[in-house]
């Protein structure tokens, strides 16, 4: 009897699962299919094709895959190489308390595919449960004085390493990753800055004082350690995690995701300071041969005149967490990081971390999620960039680093990294 079975059925989207096919016929040809649904009816689907062994059994853990999506030794590649039905679309966890992803597995024999659609029904199928939010983790609403978000707060008594979580140019509240720190131990902070309820849709200025304010809440509550806070930041959010560190002594601990070390767009203030915005250069602007907008030329960091518009990064009193994707078509975030490090160095300093990746684009994301080279944004066909393979490699590694950095820099006492 041919079984297809995956271990554990119910987890947590950043824990892998163990995928395997008994009671085929021994050297059996067989094509693994996997597929989601996401909240707004958006299908996502990937695929790969095995031989079975002598015994008639697949193991993902260690049989290689033929071809399809992925080949090679990948025990999650049905996961991290779904791709969209619908061009251009990103897979983004709304409701993160409430409902997981459904991931439906189908086992079919290869022979019966044809233009990759089946020709008749699975042989064996399941479906499993990929959740964003631990059992335990509370979430609450927060709308204090401006502040608007929602604060993730583990199980348990606490006290607990705080962050705050900042994403980039979409705007609104993203939740999925701050409640993914929450199971993993952060009180996390998802933190919303524009186009959410009252605030502005556009604003004219960034004012660091609505992040000090929200670093000051979340030090303030009792299952928080401080001293200090971290944040985790990604694309325009590292601008502002950027400007956090250098101005804000409650700032001991910065990831920095994909973005630039000026500010950009609009001003940053903060108590009388300005930081202008580094002018772009809208002919450096490019398109790539599927007619997807490319954005990393377009600020010439190197020009006479540059530098005044860098953060002086060297005032920052806490730690660095560099991260960047080699491939990123948005920003060209590894010219950045090295410079913001090369003025840490020359002011003697050696508070960072820099992780490069070869082959990973602009969105980093937690462990096994699709890679989105593309999508439609503001009405653009941005070109994030990213080769599927080493970019989930680059999401396995730097979710561990980004936890391994924080409670390094975070828990009182902590000597080692965990």
């Amino acid at each position: 009897m041919i079984q297809l079975t995956a271990t554990p059925v119910s987890a947590l989207v950043d824990e892998p699962v163990h995928i395997q096919a008994t009671g085929l016929t021994p050297f059996q040809m067989v094509s693994f299919q996997a597929s989601l649904e996401d909240e707004s009816g958006n299908m996502f689907y990937s695929q790969a094709h095995y031989r079975a062994n002598e015994f008639g059994e697949v193991d993902l853990k260690h049989a290689s895959s033929l071809g399809g999506d992925y080949m090679g030794v990948h025990p999650m590649g049905l996961f991290w190489s779904l791709k969209p039905e619908k061009l251009l679309t990103r897979l983004l966890k709304k409701d993160v308390m409430n409902k997981p992803f459904q991931v439906q597995l189908k086992l079919y024999d290869l022979e019966l595919i044809v233009n990759n659609k089946a020709a008749s029904a699975p042989k064996a199928s399941l479906t499993l449960e990929r959740w964003y939010v631990a059992p335990g983790v509370t979430r609450i609403q927060v709308r204090e004085g401006r502040l608007r978000g929602a604060l993730f707060l583990p199980p348990g008594e606490g006290r607990f390493p705080g962050v705050i979580d900042l994403f980039g140019g979409l705007g609104g509240l993203l939740e999925f990753r701050a409640s993914l720190l929450a199971s993993r131990g952060f009180a996390s902070l998802a933190l919303a800055y524009f186009n959410y309820e009252d605030l502005p849709a556009k604003p004219e200025v960034t004012d660091l004082e609505y992040f000090e304010e929200a670093a000051n809440f979340l030090l303030r509550h009792p299952k928080v350690f401080g001293p200090g806070v971290g944040v985790v930041s990604v694309c325009q959010g590292v601008q502002i995690g950027l400007s956090m560190a250098v101005n804000l002594k409650q700032v001991t601990a910065t990831v920095l995701i994909n973005g630039t070390n000026f500010p950009f767009g609009i001003p940053q203030v903060y108590r009388g300071k300005i930081y202008q915005p580094f002018p772009y250069s809208a002919q450096l602007i490019s398109t790539s041969a599927l007619g997807l907008l490319e954005l990393y030329r377009i600020y010439e960091t190197t020009e006479v005149g540059a530098s005044q518009y860098l953060f002086p990064v060297e005032e920052a009193q806490g730690h660095f967490l560099f991260i960047v994707g080699e491939g990123d078509k948005i920003i060209n975030s590894k010219a950045h990081a090295e410079q913001a490090i090369g003025q840490l160095r020359r002011h003697g300093k050696n508070n960072w971390t820099l992780l490069s990746y070869p082959g990973a684009g602009h969105l980093i994301e937690p462990p096994y999620s699709p890679l989105c080279c593309a999508s439609m944004t503001r009405d653009l066909k941005l070109h994030w960039g990213g080769e599927v393979i080493p970019h989930a490699a680059a999401q396995e590694h730097a979710w561990k680093e980004i936890q391994r950095f924080l409670r390094k820099h975070l828990i009182p006492d902590m000597t080692s990294p965990l």
